[in-house]
């Protein structure tokens, strides 16, 4: 996940690295990592490379001289401007915003937007389910036009989740999954995948504990081993987005790497 290579600032997990978000292409294909998923914040998000042409440009030749691809966004401006909860104005704004991201997404050769339904932005009822099947509809000619999946993420129990993604019911509306989230909100992994796995198209690894916050990988209650069990039996072969914890001493490269063994020897162990 973008930012991870890059210093924390003011104690956030997760950010847009305004200053160094150019030296990570870098730092990724240094440190073995094949993509980065860039970060589309709220924040000053008109000033965000993806918005610009000539931020565009840049990515362009960031991604072709590292081969680091960028072949997801995390649209983390959606937990800040949610669809639903907000006046029919502000909602046809941020379908709008997604409207343009989708085209700015497929000038740099994304294949998936994630539209984030959690925290400030999580559904609490059908009704606001409703809100957000019409939104991204709304969005779907776009998508098809320029081929890029809309992954909703969501802290949905499984059945629920399922039935979201039902209703919407297109090709190209997908699920991304965070091991973190699930384990926070008490979920079991192998009912989640075996319930909705056929639309998970990403996967960020992180975990948590129940009922709090991030911690390091295999300190918190994410069940690592039965997750890449269950993505076995699906014949899972998406990719895997380290959106783990800082480092407790600040070494952020050293803290990447260590989590990249992590997944690698999971994959290895259950997805080879």
């Amino acid at each position: 996940m973008q930012g991870r290579l890059s210093p924390a600032v003011d104690g956030k997990i997760q950010f847009f690295p305004w200053a160094t978000w150019q030296q990570e292409f870098t730092l990724a294909k240094q440190n073995g990592f094949a993509s980065i998923e860039f970060i589309f914040d709220f924040d000053q998000y008109e000033k965000n490379p993806l918005w610009t042409n000539e931020g565009i440009e840049e990515l362009k030749k960031l991604i072709a001289d590292t081969g680091v691809s960028l072949d997801h966004v995390c649209a983390d401006y959606f937990m800040v401007r949610p669809f639903m909860r907000v006046s029919e104005a502000d909602r046809q704004s941020s379908v709008e915003i997604l409207k343009k991201l989708i085209i700015q997404a497929a000038q740099v050769g994304a294949t998936g937007i994630e539209v984030p339904l959690v925290d400030n932005s999580r559904i609490h009822n059908n009704e606001e389910a409703s809100v957000v099947v019409s939104s991204i509809q709304a969005v779907l000619p776009l998508a098809e036009q320029y081929k890029i999946e809309i992954g909703l993420e969501t802290s949905l129990p499984p059945k629920n989740f399922k039935a979201l993604l039902e209703q919407i019911n297109h090709p190209l509306i997908k699920a991304n999954y965070d091991t973190g989230n699930s384990s926070s909100l008490g979920y079991d992994t192998t009912e989640e995948i075996a319930t909705f796995g056929q639309w998970i198209s990403n996967i960020h690894i992180k975990d948590r504990v129940l009922g709090g916050t991030t911690v390091a990988l295999g300190t918190g209650n994410a069940n690592f081993e039965k997750t890449f069990q269950a993505l076995a039996k699906i014949n899972y072969a998406g990719p895997f987005i380290l959106q783990a914890a800082r480092a407790a001493d600040g070494d952020e490269i050293r803290n990447a790497k260590h989590n990249l063994k992590f997944v690698q020897n999971l994959i290895n162990a259950y997805l080879q």
